[in-house]
C-alpha cells in the first residue's frame, strides 16, 4: 500500500477515525498493530510470518539479555541473535549477489562454472526491521534500555506502519516509552501532521516523480550521453532522490503525528552541507546514527590511532552502500562516501570573519555538492561500464549528443523552485516550523501552491518510493 494512493488515504481516514473514537490507549494500540500488519499484508502477505519471526525472536533474545547479568550469557544470547538476524536479511537480499560474484570471479580465472539462481523476493522493510530488531537487543545489553515486558508494545514497535517500509530507523528507547503511555490528538499535531502529508506528497508527486523521466532518458541510455546532459540528469537525480525519500518520511511523520506518536527527523536540508562529515548528520539521519552507535563506535572509532580511525569509517560506509543493495555499484558509493570522509578529516576549515565567512561556506557548500552528485552518479548508475563511461565523458568531454534530457512538466519546474526557497527559508530560520509565523493569508497561499502543484503533478505521478527497494 503505497502512501501516494487512493487506497492509503482510505485506509488512514477510516483509521484514523476509528482511533479519535477510543480513549483507551491499549485499544488504540491494539488498533494500530492490526492496521500495520494489514498495511503490511498488502505489499505480500506472506511475508507478515517473516516479520512475526523476527519481533517473536527478538522479544524473547531482549528478554533473555535483560534478565541475566551474567556478561558471558548476554555476549552468547546477543550472539545468537545478531548471527540469525543477519543470516536473514543476508538470504534474502543478498544470496543471489553472493553467489553471482564468486561465479563471476571463478568464469575470470577459467574455472567453468553452472550459474545459480534462487527465485528470492525481496521482503518490503526487511532491512529497516531487522536494524531495528538489533537495536533493541544491544540497547539491552547495553544496559540503556530495560526489556519491555509487554509483547504487544514491542510488536508495534517493530511493525508500526508509519515509519515500516522505508523507516526512520527508530530508536526503541525512543519509540517504545510512547507506546506504553496514553496519548491525546491534540490541534498541534494534528495541523503539522497534515502540513508534512503534504509536503511530502507535493515532494513525492511534484518533484521527485516528474524529475523520474529525465533521470531515466540518461542513465537508462543505450549510448552514453554527453557531458552537459550528463550533468543535467545527475542533479535531476540528486533531488529526485532527496525529494523522494524525504517526502516519504515526512509523511510518515505526519501521518504518526494524527496518531499522537512522534517519529524522528531524518532529513535537515541535507545539501546545503560543505563537508562530508556535515552531509552524513543531515543525511538519511537514522541510518548514519544507527551506524555510528553500533558500528563505528564498536569499531573503535575515533578513539584508536589515525590509521585505524579510517579504516573504521572505510568498514562502516562499505556496509552503508551495502545495507542500501545488493550491488557493487552501491558498495563503491559506499567507498566513495568512505573516502570523502577520510579526506574531510585532513582539510581544515578555514577561520574567516565576516563576509569573508558567508562566501567562504557557499563556495564549499557548492564545490561539495558537486562530489555528493557525483556520489548520486555512482548509486544510479546500472553498471561498472556505466559508471566508466560516464566518467570518462565528465573528464574529457569528447561525445556528441547521443541522448537528450527528457523536460519535466511544468508543475515539477515550478516545484523544484518553491522546494528550493521552502529549504533555504527553513536552513536559515534554523526551525522546521518557520512557516507559522507568517500572517494567515500568507501562509494559506503557501498551502494553495502546494496543494495546487500537486494537483497539477498527479498525472506524472509513480507509485512505488526509490527506498522500497532497500
Amino acid at each position: 500500500m503505497n502512501f501516494a494512493s487512493l487506497q492509503f488515504a482510505y485506509f488512514l481516514l477510516f483509521g484514523f477515525t476509528l482511533y479519535a473514537l477510543i480513549r483507551r490507549h491499549e485499544v488504540q494500540n491494539a488498533l494500530l498493530l492490526a492496521g500495520s500488519y494489514y498495511f503490511y499484508a498488502c505489499w505480500d502477505v506472506r511475508f507478515l510470518l517473516l516479520i512475526w519471526l523476527v519481533t517473536g525472536a527478538s522479544f524473547i533474545a531482549g528478554r533473555a539479555v535483560g534478565q541475566t547479568d551474567d556478561q558471558s550469557k548476554r555476549v552468547r544470547y546477543i550472539t545468537i541473535y545478531t548471527v540469525f538476524a543477519l543470516t536473514i536479511l543476508g538470504y534474502f537480499k543478498y544470496f543471489n549477489f553472493f553467489i553471482e560474484s564468486a561465479e563471476t570471479a571463478l568464469l575470470s580465472l577459467g574455472f567453468q562454472v553452472n550459474r545459480t539462481y534462487l527465485n528470492i523476493v525481496l521482503p518490503p522493510a526487511i532491512s529497516f526491521y531487522i536494524f531495528e530488531s538489533l537495536s533493541y537487543v544491544i540497547e539491552i545489553h547495553q544496559r540503556h534500555l530495560p526489556a519491555t515486558t509487554k509483547f504487544r508494545h514491542y510488536a508495534l514497535f517493530i511493525a508500526y506502519f508509519p515509519k515500516l517500509v522505508a523507516g526512520p530507523i527508530e530508536r526503541p528507547g525512543v519509540l517504545i516509552p510512547q507506546l506504553e503511555k496514553p496519548r491525546t490528538i491534540t490541534e498541534e499535531f494534528f495541523t503539522r501532521g497534515c502540513f508534512l502529508i503534504l509536503l511530502g506528497l507535493f515532494k513525492k508527486i511534484v518533484v521527485a516523480d516528474g524529475l523520474s523521466p529525465s533521470v531515466d532518458s540518461v542513465f537508462n541510455s543505450v549510448e552514453t550521453p554527453n557531458a552537459g546532459a550528463i550533468i543535467l540528469g545527475t542533479y535531476a537525480f540528486a533531488l529526485q532522490i532527496y525529494c523522494d525519500f524525504s517526502g516519504y518520511t515526512d509523511i510518515a511523520r505526519g501521518v504518526s503525528k494524527l496518531f499522537g506518536i512522534e517519529l524522528s527527523q531524518n532529513f535537515r536540508f541535507p545539501y546545503f552541507s560543505s563537508n562530508a562529515s556535515e552531509f552524513w548528520r543531515r543525511w538519511h539521519m537514522s541510518l548514519s546514527s544507527w551506524l555510528r552507535d553500533y558500528l563505528y563506535i564498536p569499531l573503535g572509532g575515533n578513539r584508536v590511532g589515525p590509521l585505524r580511525t579510517k579504516v573504521n569509517l572505510m568498514i562502516t560506509m562499505l556496509l552503508g552502500g551495502l545495507w542500501h543493495g545488493a550491488a557493487w555499484n552501491f558498495i563503491l558509493w559506499g567507498a566513495y562516501q568512505g573516502g570523502l570522509l577520510i579526506v574531510n578529516g585532513f582539510i581544515k576549515p578555514l577561520k574567516l570573519l565576516g563576509w569573508k565567512a558567508v562566501v567562504g561556506r557557499v563556495l564549499a557548500t557548492v564545490v561539495f555538492f558537486q562530489f555528493v552528485c557525483y556520489g548520486w552518479l555512482l548509486f544510479r548508475a546500472k553498471s561498472f561500464d556505466q559508471i566508466q563511461a560516464f566518467t570518462a565523458e565528465l573528464l574529457m568531454g569528447s561525445q556528441v549528443w547521443a541522448a537528450t534530457v527528457a523536460r519535466p512538466p511544468l508543475a515539477t519546474l515550478l516545484g523544484v523552485g518553491v522546494l528550493c526557497l521552502y529549504d533555504f527559508a527553513a536552513y536559515r530560520s534554523g526551525r522546521a516550523t518557520f512557516y507559522r509565523a507568517w500572517s494567515l493569508p500568507l501562509r494559506a497561499g503557501f498551502y494553495a501552491v502546494l496543494v495546487f502543484l500537486t494537483l497539477m503533478g498527479l498525472a506524472n505521478a509513480r507509485s512505488a518510493f526509490i527506498y522500497f527497494q532497500f
